[in-house]
């Protein structure tokens, strides 16, 4: 062959695989694997095991990012499934590989053109681990880095732990992947990049209409675990579980593969989805919407929208004069509840149809006029403001950089709000005291302590000048550890304590607000509940 010829071949076979340059859409078959080539400029190609559904290779660019000891995939890993692979032509052409088990079905899609891993997840029944994920394992020395939330998962170079296998210690900070969650209703791209190239890898998820919890669950995201970094789409779990786990078609989401920045789930289109059959998945068309005015939130807090039933959910913010606009929902009857930012104040039904949009308004009462002798925090669900509260999402309790938990004592009138502790730990700073002068003796009055979420059946007692009030019922348990793992939204129990007339007086009166349980525990495990606000009043 002359060396022209020789050099034309070299670089039209460089010219292939050369990003940039459209590789070859397709599949095909290699051992054990379908290997899959998404037919995109910036080549993405995978492989998935014909036994088990892992994705045991995933090469970006000519680089290889998936780890080698063990697979991406649902759960731990499906272990066996039945797995077939298709090309399926529609507006676009697209790769499916389906994988089917006894109770679930699990969907891996491309589309040509596009360096994108799209997915959706069918169960008729939970995983027998009790949860529900998809986590990629990727190489953490081409991706080591995490957004949005930087190192606060990453655990590469623990020296201990602090709760079980889940929090660690690095460089004397406490880390976890519990720490990189964020709140559904704010959830747009988490990602891991790095290397040269600043490679980014990025879950996206349209909605979660198929998971539990609502607007404001959290779960975790990602974390940098030293021999693989991990990529996770939590869809059920019981982190802080609320409600029942919801079957059906959870998805569609996406792993998406950039080297332009971070993408954000505003610009992905999954309404072709339909043309790729899959079970569960309801269109636009076979759909409908609510749309209606939220009135009663607060002044100055953000008015939240939240459907749900044993099927779905979904969750809308309201403009400025109230005005909201659900997401495309399945038919069926919701119960629609109003929050002012997290805080419940309203709750309706609304029946959706497809096809159609349905007139519905909402209104809170919550915020009526009544004699407020002083309050502490805000009813907006969260333990806004509070100290440690700006800490607590991204560390544990114990760590070095949170301010001292106490016993704290609040003095109405000259007090700050960080100077009341977010959370009441029966074996670290039990009780809160707080102090306060009265001009005159009120009479009978109402204590209400508004509680965001409880942990080992603790619930608060109150003491009002030597006076105790009685001890409430323990709250519905939640089986999982809450402020220690970030978390801090539960059922949000409000207690009220009648104080007789005679207890408060002129001059001035304390209060004393202590976790009580009939469990104990050691430290940040022991009962605690979390402060939304306290209020002292007279009608």
């Amino acid at each position: 062959m002359e060396l022209r010829s020789v050099v034309r071949l070299l670089v039209l076979s460089a010219s292939v695989f050369a990003p940039g340059v459209l590789s070859a859409f397709g599949y095909t078959s290699s051992g054990n694997n379908y290997v899959i080539d998404a037919g995109s400029a910036n080549p993405l190609v995978f492989s998935v095991s014909k036994s088990s559904c892992d994705i045991n290779s995933i090469k970006y660019r000519g680089t290889e990012l998936q780890y080698s000891n063990t697979g991406t995939h649902i759960g731990s890993g499906l272990g066996s499934a039945t797995v077939s692979v298709s090309q399926i032509s529609g507006s676009s052409r697209y790769i499916k590989v389906t994988c089917v088990t006894s109770t679930l079905t699990h969907y891996i899609v491309v589309r040509e053109g596009e360096s994108i891993i799209y997915m959706a997840t069918y169960i008729t029944a939970e995983p027998s681990v009790g949860e529900l994920r998809f986590i990629a394992r990727l190489l953490p020395d081409k991706l080591p880095n995490e957004y949005p939330y930087g190192e606060v998962s990453n655990t590469s170079g623990a020296s201990a732990t602090v709760e079980g296998s889940d929090v660690f210690i690095v460089n004397g900070q406490t880390r976890s992947k519990f720490y990189s969650s964020t709140r559904f209703i704010d959830e747009d791209s988490h990602c891991v990049y790095g290397g040269s190239d600043l490679i980014h890898v990025c879950i996206m998820t349209p909605q979660q209409e198929s998971s539990s919890g609502g607007p404001f669950f959290r779960d975790i995201d990602s974390n940098n675990a030293g021999d693989s970094t991990n990529l996770y789409n939590y869809m059920n779990s019981g982190h802080v579980q609320t409600e029942a786990f919801r079957m059906g078609l959870h998805g569609p989401y996406a792993m998406q593969f950039s080297r332009s920045g971070i993408p954000s789930v505003k610009n992905l289109d999954v309404s072709w989805f339909g043309e790729v059959s899959v079970t569960g998945y309801v269109p636009a068309s076979g759909r409908g919407t609510v749309q209606g005015t939220a009135s009663g939130v607060q002044s100055g807090m953000q008015g939240v929208v939240h459907w749900y039933n044993s099927n779905a959910q979904y969750w809308a913010k309201t403009s400025s004069s109230g005005a909201f606009t659900s997401p495309l929902m399945k038919p069926g009857t919701y119960t629609m509840v109003l929050y002012q930012t997290e805080f419940k104040i309203a709750t309706t039904t609304v029946t959706v149809s497809a096809g159609q949009t349905t007139r519905q308004d909402i209104a809170g009462n919550f915020n009526t006029s009544r004699n407020t002798l002083f309050q502490i925090g805000e009813y907006d669900g969260q333990p806004t403001g509070f100290r440690n509260a700006d800490k607590f999402l991204r560390m544990h309790p114990s760590d070095s950089r949170m301010d001292s938990w106490g016993p704290l004592t609040y003095t109405v009138g000259s007090s700050t709000l960080s100077d009341f502790p977010m959370a009441v730990f029966k074996s670290v700073n039990n009780p809160v005291t707080i102090k306060f002068n009265l001009a005159s003796a009120p009479g009978a009055a109402t204590l209400r302590i508004a509680t965001t979420l409880s942990f080992a059946g603790s619930r608060p007692q109150a003491t009002v000048n030597g006076w105790s009030g009685p001890v409430p019922a323990a709250p519905t348990k939640i089986d999982s550890r809450g402020v220690t793992r970030g978390a801090y939204r539960g059922y949000g129990e409000i207690y009220t304590v009648n104080i007789p007339a005679g207890t408060l007086v002129a001059g001035t009166n304390t209060i004393t607000i202590s976790s009580v349980s009939g469990s104990d525990g050691d430290a940040f495990l022991s009962p605690n509940f979390i402060f939304d606000a306290v209020e002292l009043y007279t009608a």
